[in-house]
C-alpha cells in the first residue's frame, strides 16, 4: 500500500476501532454509501487486525529495501544501518571516492518526501545550513540524490547515546541533567539566530558523548523536506516529517512553524528528563489517540508525573523526594514551554534557557505569577546564611566548637596513621640492614617483605593498608612488573570498595593506577569500563583534587587513544592540560599531556605537527628536570620513530640511540621501556643495512623478554615477527618461515584484529615469491580484519591491497591485481603524501608489473623513477630508486635490450656492495636479475633472441 493512501486509511481505521461492533457495523454501512471500495479496504484491515495481533506493530508503507553494507550511494560508501524511522534510514558510512577519509552518518530519505526540485533545493540548503557551527550541534555536511532518485543527508557521525538513554543508564542527578538541557538550549538557540527551526527535537536527535558532551542531530533536515518556509508539517505522500509524541499542536493542525514550536519539543523533552515518562499517556496507542492527546489533552505537572510514576529512568532518587525538587519552579517551566497556544509559551529557547538558569540561581523565574511572597521566599533562600546569621550565631559558635572537636580527633587520628606508616617504614628497612653481608638488597624482594609486613602489622588500619598496597604497586608498575602491580591494586580496590571514610583522592588514585596497569598489559578496553564510569566523579572533585583528576582523565584518554578513539582521546587531554596548567607543581604532567597530544598529531598522519609536539615536550622536560629522566627516554624514542617514519634515518638512529642510553641508565637493561627501545633500533639498522648489529639487539631483546614473560606473552609476537624479517634480509627462509609463524600463533591468542592482520601480511610477504597461492589467502583475511577494524577506505587496507594486488599479477589474475593495486594506491598517497617512501614504492610495484603486462607508459613511468636523484637525508627513497633502476634494467632486458640492462643491473649490483655489504633482500634480487639478463644476452648473441 503506497503512503498516500494510508494516509487517508489511518485516522478512518483509528475511528472503527475505537467503536463496539455493531456501531462499527454501522459506519461500515455508511461508508459504503460513500465509497465502496474504501469501505472494503477497511473491512479487510479491520479483519486483519482481529486475527493477528502484532497486524498494526508492522508498517503499511514499504521500507527502503535493497540497501546492503558496501553499497555506494553518492560518494559514500555504507557500512551498517543504525537506525529507522518514518523518513527512512540512518546508516554509518564513509568516503568511497577516494577524496578524503570520513565516517558520516547517511540519512537516507523515502523517495517523494520533498518538492521536485529536490536536487536544486538541496543545493541551496547546504549553503544556508552551512552558517550551523556550534560545538554542540552535529553538523550537516551534504545533501543531494543520486542518479536514481535516491535523496540522501551526510551528517556528522556522532558516538553517542540518547539523552534521555545516556541519564537513565549513568544515573545523571538531577542538576547535571538541567545543566546538559542548558546546553541543547544554546545549540537550538545558535540555530534560531541563523533563521533555522529545527522542528523534529527529540531524545534520539539529542545524543551524549561517551565523554559527557551533548550533540544535537538533525539540524535542518524538516527545513530540506519543505520547498516553502510555510509549508505545512506533512510531506507530498503524507508521511510526516517530524516525530508525533514530541510534536507541537501547530505541526499536527498543519499550520505554519516557528521558533516556538522548538521550544514546545524542548519542553516535552525536558519532560520525559526530569520524570522518565512522556506528558501524555493515551489509552489507545494509534496515531489518532497521540493527535487527540496533544491538541485536547491535560498534562499532568512534571512533579505528580514523577510522585505517581513507577519509571526508574530518572535514576535512584525516591519519588517523593523527586517530586519535592520537581515542584514550583521546574512544574512551571515545563509546562509554559508546553502551552497549546504558540504565544503562551516562552518566545524564544533562549527565554526558556535564562529561565532556568534563573531556578539553578535561586532567583525568581518569570514561568511563575511574580508575587511578593514568592519573591522574598527566593531572596530568603538566595540569601538564607546572611538572613539566618544573626539569629544562629549561638548556634554556629556550638557547631564550631563540634567541629573543632571533631577536626581534632581526626588530626590525632590521621596522625596516629602517619605514624603508623613511618614506622612501618623504618622498620622495613631496618630489618634489610643485615642483608648486605649476603651481598646487594634486592628491591623486588623488598616490596614482596612490605606487602608481607602490611598485611600484619597494619590489619587494624586499613586505610594505611590501601595507601601502601598502592606505593607498591605503582614501584612494581615503574619496573615493568605489570602482573604483580595489578594483583596488589585488586587487593587495594577490596579494601577501597568497602570502607566508608577512604578519601577520594585515594579512590581517584587507585581507579588510575588500576586503568594504567589494564593499558600497559594490553587490555584498553578493560580500562575503559574500568574508568569511564567514573568520569563523572572526577570531574565532581577537580576543584579540590586537580592533579589527581588531571592524571585521571590522561590515563583514561591514554586507553581511548589506544582502542582508536582519537576523538574522545583528545578531549580528555585537553581538559587534563587545563587542569594541570591550574595546578602548583604539575609540570610532568603537562610535559605528559603534551606527549599524548603529540602522539594524537602522529596518529592521524600529520608527521610534522607531531614532531613539534614532542619538540616542544623535550625542551620543557629538559628545563624542568633535566636529561635523564623517564619522561625522556619515551619522548626520544617517538621522535626515533617519526623521523624514521620521515625517511629522516641519521636523526631517527641519533634518536634511538639517546633514548636508549637514558633507559639503560634509568630503567635499566631488563625494562619494558628499554626492550621496546632496543627493538626500534634494531628496526632502524635493519633497514640501513647493518644486519649484524641489529641481530645483536634482537637477540638481546627477545632473551629478555622470553625471560621475563615467557614464550606465549602477546607481546612475543613482535619480537618474533622483527626476527622473520632479519632471517629474511640474510637470505634464513627456514629460519624466517618458523619465526614468522610463532609470530601469528602468539597473535592469535590476543584477539586483537589489528594485530593478527599485521602478523598475517607478515607471513604472506614471506610466501609471496614461493607461494603466491597461500599467499594470497592470508592476505584477504588479513584485508578482512582491517575493513573489520578501520573501515574500507583507511591505509592500513590499501597497503594490504598493494599486497594482494601484487600476488595476484604474479597468480596470473594480472587485470585483476592491476585493477585492485590502482584502486589502493590514492588511499596511500592521500594518507602519506606523493613524496613519502611508502607512496613511491606502491607507484613502483604498480608501475612495474603494469609494464610486464605491455603498458609503455607505466615502463616510462619506471625509468623516470629509475632515474630520480635519491636524497642522501632519506634511506628509503634512496632504497626504492635503487629498485626502481633494477627493475629499469629487467624491462630493458626483457624487450630486446639484454646488453643495456645487463650494463644497468652491473653498475647497481656494484654500487649496492658498497652500500649494503652486509647483504640483502635488494642484493640477493638484483643477483636474480643480473642471471636471467645475462642468459638472455647470451641467447641474443647466440642467435636464439
Amino acid at each position: 500500500m503506497d503512503a498516500e493512501r494510508w494516509q487517508r486509511l489511518s485516522p478512518l481505521l483509528d475511528a472503527l476501532f475505537e467503536l463496539d461492533p455493531p456501531a462499527r457495523e454501522r459506519r461500515l454501512a455508511e461508508l459504503r454509501d460513500e465509497d465502496a471500495g474504501l469501505a472494503a479496504e477497511l473491512e479487510a484491515l479491520v479483519a486483519l487486525e482481529e486475527g493477528s495481533e502484532d497486524f498494526l506493530s508492522k508498517p503499511a508503507v514499504s521500507p527502503l529495501a535493497g540497501l546492503h553494507p558496501g553499497q555506494e550511494i553518492g560518494p559514500y560508501r555504507l557500512d551498517r544501518q543504525i537506525g529507522e524511522g518514518g523518513m527512512g534510514q540512518v546508516w554509518r558510512a564513509s568516503r568511497a571516492d577516494g577524496l578524503y577519509e570520513r565516517r558520516v552518518a547517511l540519512k537516507l530519505l523515502r523517495p517523494g518526501l520533498a518538492d521536485t526540485n529536490l536536487r536544486l533545493h538541496f543545493t541551496r540548503e547546504r549553503q544556508i545550513l552551512a552558517r550551523l557551527a556550534h560545538p554542540n550541534i552535529a553538523r550537516l555536511l551534504d545533501a543531494g540524490v543520486t542518479g536514481d532518485g535516491q535523496p540522501y543527508l551526510a551528517l556528522e557521525y556522532v558516538d553517542g547515546r540518547p539523552i534521555t538513554d545516556y541519564c537513565r543508564e549513568h544515573d545523571v542527578p538531577l542538576d547535571a541533567r538541567l545543566r546538559m538541557f542548558a546546553q541543547v538550549c544554546d545549540a537550538v538557540s545558535h540555530a534560531h539566530a541563523n533563521l533555522i527551526v529545527h522542528r523534529d527535537l527529540k531524545p534520539s536527535n539529542i545524543l551524549v558523548t561517551p565523554a559527557g558532551d551533548v550533540r544535537l542531530l538533525d539540524f535542518g533536515i524538516a527545513k530540506l523536506l519543505d520547498g516553502e518556509p510555510a509549508a505545512p508539517e506533512h510531506t507530498g505522500t503524507g508521511v510526516r516529517a517530524f516525530t508525533l509524541h514530541y510534536a507541537a499542536p501547530e505541526q499536527i493542525r498543519g499550520e505554519p512553524v516557528s521558533t516556538m514550536t522548538d521550544v514546545y519539543s524542548l519542553g516535552v523533552v525536558l519532560y520525559e528528563l526530569l520524570t522518565g515518562c512522556k506528558p501524555y499517556r493515551p489509552e489507545r496507542t494509534s496515531d489518532a489517540a497521540w493527535e487527540e492527546a496533544i491538541l485536547t489533552g491535560d498534562v499532568p505537572r512534571p512533579s505528580q508525573a514523577a510522585l505517581q510514576g513507577t519509571d526508574s529512568g530518572v535514576g535512584s532518587t525516591p519519588s517523593r523526594k523527586r517530586a519535592r525538587a520537581l515542584s514550583g519552579d521546574l512544574d512551571n517551566i515545563v509546562l509554559k514551554a508546553m502551552a497549546r497556544r504558540p504565544e503562551q509559551r516562552y518566545p524564544s529557547v533562549e527565554a526558556m534557557s535564562l529561565d532556568l538558569r534563573r531556578h539553578a540561581a535561586g532567583r525568581p523565574v518569570l514561568a511563575r505569577p511574580q508575587s511578593v511572597g514568592y519573591r522574598v521566599r527566593k531572596f530568603v533562600h538566595r540569601h538564607r546564611w546572611a538572613v539566618a546569621s544573626g539569629s544562629l550565631v549561638g548556634a554556629v559558635v556550638a557547631v564550631a566548637l563540634a567541629s573543632v572537636a571533631w577536626q581534632a580527633r581526626e588530626a590525632v587520628a590521621e596522625a596516629s596513621r602517619a605514624q603508623a606508616m613511618q614506622d612501618f617504614m623504618v622498620g622495613l628497612f631496618e630489618s634489610a640492614r643485615g642483608h648486605g653481608e649476603a651481598g646487594p638488597l634486592d628491591l623486588r624482594d623488598l616490596l614482596d617483605t612490605a606487602v608481607e609486613r602490611g598485611n600484619r602489622q597494619l590489619a587494624r588500619q586499613p586505610r594505611a593498608r590501601a595507601e601502601l598496597l598502592g606505593v607498591v604497586a605503582r614501584v612494581r608498575t615503574g619496573l615493568g612488573d605489570y602482573d604483580q602491580a595489578a594483583q596488589l591494586l585488586e587487593r587495594q580496590a577490596l579494601i577501597v570498595d568497602t570502607l566508608d571514610d577512604i578519601p577520594d583522592g585515594l579512590r581517584l588514585e587507585s581507579l588510575t593506577q588500576r586503568g594504567r596497569v589494564h593499558r600497559l598489559r594490553g587490555q584498553p578496553q578493560a580500562c575503559i569500563e574500568l574508568m569511564a564510569p567514573a568520569l563523572r566523579f572526577a570531574r565532581g572533585e577537580q576543584s579540590q583534587l586537580p592533579a589527581q583528576a588531571a592524571e585521571f582523565k590522561s590515563q583514561l584518554g591514554r586507553c581511548y587513544r589506544a582502542t582508536g578513539a582519537r576523538q574522545q582521546a583528545r578531549q580528555l587531554f585537553e581538559r587534563s592540560l587545563v587542569l594541570r596548567n591550574g595546578a602548583d607543581g604539575d609540570a610532568l604532567g603537562e610535559v605528559e599531556n603534551r606527549m599524548d597530544l603529540a602522539g594524537l598529531e602522529a596518529d592521524a598522519g600529520r608527521l610534522q605537527v607531531a614532531l613539534k609536539g614532542f619538540e616542544d615536550a623535550r625542551a620543557q622536560l629538559t628545563r624542568e628536570v633535566g636529561d635523564r629522566h623517564g619522561l625522556m627516554v619515551e619522548i626520544r624514542h617517538n621522535l626515533g620513530r617519526l623521523h624514521r617514519a620521515l625517511g629522516q634515518m641519521d636523526a631517527a638512529e641519533r634518536e634511538v640511540r639517546g633514548a636508549l642510553a637514558v633507559a639503560l641508565a634509568v630503567d635499566g637493561p631488563a625494562h619494558p621501556s628499554t626492550l621496546a627501545v632496543r627493538r626500534e633500533l634494531a628496526s632502524i639498522l635493519m633497514q640501513r643495512g647493518q644486519l649484524a648489529a641489529a641481530r645483536i639487539e634482537l637477540e638481546e631483546t627477545h632473551r629478555r623478554l622470553l625471560a621475563r614473560l615467557g614464550p606465549h606473552h602477546v607481546d612475543l609476537a613482535g619480537s618474533h615477527a622483527q626476527l622473520a624479517q632479519l632471517a629474511h634480509e640474510q637470505g634464513n627462509t627456514a629460519a624466517a618461515l618458523a619465526a614468522s609463524r610463532q609470530a601469528l600463533a602468539i597473535a592469535r591468542t590476543s584477539g586483537d584484529p589489528l594485530r593478527i592482520a599485521e602478523a598475517e601480511t607478515s607471513l604472506a610477504a614471506l610466501f609471496a615469491d614461493d607461494r603466491p597461492a597461500q599467499a594470497r589467502e592470508l592476505l584477504l583475511q588479513a584485508r578482512a580484519r582491517r575493513v573489520r577494524a578501520l573501515g574500507d577506505g583507511d591505509a592500513k587496507v590499501a597497503s594490504v591491497d598493494m599486497r594482494l594486488g601484487a600476488v595476484e599479477f604474479d597468480l596470473g589474475l594480472r587485470d585483476a591485481g592491476l585493477a585492485r593495486m590502482r584502486s589502493a594506491l590514492p588511499a596511500l598517497s592521500d594518507a602519506h603524501g606523493t613524496a613519502h617512501a611508502k607512496t613511491w614504492r606502491a607507484t613502483l610495484a604498480l608501475a612495474w608489473r603494469a609494464a610486464l603486462a605491455g603498458d609503455a607508459k607505466a615502463a616510462t613511468t619506471v625509468a623516470a623513477m629509475a632515474q630520480s636523484p635519491a636524497t642522501v637525508a632519506d634511506d628509503d627513497l634512496r632504497r626504492v630508486t635503487w629498485r626502481a633502476r633494477a627493475y629499469d634494467g629487467d624491462l630493458a632486458c626483457r624487450n630486446g635490450r639484454p646488453d643495456a640492462g645487463a650494463r644497468v643491473l652491473a653498475v647497481l649490483a656494484s654500487e649496492l656492495e658498497q652500500a649494503q655489504p652486509e647483504g640483502g633482500v635488494l642484493r640477493r634480487d638484483v643477483t636474480e636479475l643480473q642471471r636471467a639478463c645475462d642468459a638472455q644476452a647470451s641467447r641474443v648473441a647466440a642467435g636464439q633472441g
